[in-house]
């Protein structure tokens, strides 16, 4: 299979993942819910997605790591999968969650897709395959920057709270919409202007930031490296990541 191919098939394991997620908030039904840690939640809903995900990807003979499920990627070619972006979000009724699916091939993602089940939003992207969306062209002063409070790690948040008193005087405002998978979409779709936070998962991240690189953005770690996968990460347009990376270095 080719890339075209492989997004055509995480296109649609992401919309029959993102179908589970419709039935249950129509239903009201989101079944067992657990508390993996503080504000961190998984439910019936996490799960049941997570498997039609698996089971759509199959035909792809790609190995699949989900946050639910786990597996091992060994290193080499695989999925990472977040069939419930957003779970606080869903518990609560705010509907601001996403799937979220990536292929990766030597350490870095080569294609991307966000899904937004209950707002009807897709965006898909492969590795130089153009995509139909732009990153924006706002100035750095009147940029809106997404973000996400580190409640996993709060350790983080002394020089967490530095980076966010920098960044709200330097930018025009500040979100936290509760999914990074989406705030990442919403960079490459030009909605917002950049996304920073600390102590996401790789697949929080993965193909939200495919989707920025190819939308002409700019994605990176808190030291303005390449280790973004590790949850620490920087993106935006040209323009505000290099600020970002200059604020958060500050």
């Amino acid at each position: 299979m080719d890339l075209s191919d492989l997004l055509a098939a995480a296109e649609r394991a992401a919309l029959r993942g993102g179908r589970i997620v419709q039935q249950a908030r129509a239903a009201r039904e989101m079944g067992e819910v657990r508390a993996k840690g503080a504000g961190d939640y998984v439910t019936a809903v996490d799960r049941a997605s997570e498997d039609a995900i698996r089971s759509e990807l199959a035909v792809t003979g790609i190995s699949v790591v989900g946050e639910e499920g786990g597996g091992d990627g060994g290193g080499g070619r695989h999925w990472l999968v977040d069939p419930l972006d957003g779970t606080a979000n869903f518990v609560h009724g705010f509907p601001l969650v996403g799937v979220s699916i990536a292929l990766i091939e030597e350490g870095r993602p080569v294609v991307g897709v966000v899904h937004a089940p209950l707002l009807g939003e897709t965006w898909a992207a492969a590795r130089g395959l153009e995509p139909g969306f732009r990153v924006s062209d706002r100035p750095v002063e009147r940029a809106i920057v997404a973000t996400g409070f580190p409640f996993r790690r709060k350790e983080a948040l002394p020089r967490y709270l530095r980076a966010f008193g920098a960044a709200l005087g330097r930018f025009e405002d500040l979100r936290r919409p509760g999914a990074a998978s989406l705030d990442l979409a919403w960079v490459a779709s030009g909605v917002f202007d950049g996304f920073f936070e600390l102590g996401l998962a790789p697949w929080d991240v993965a193909a939200g930031a495919l989707l920025i690189e190819e939308a002409g953005g700019a994605v990176t770690d808190w030291e303005g490296g390449d280790g973004w996968l590790s949850g620490d990460i920087l993106a935006g347009t040209p323009a505000v990541h290099e600020e970002l990376v200059r604020l958060v270095g500050g």
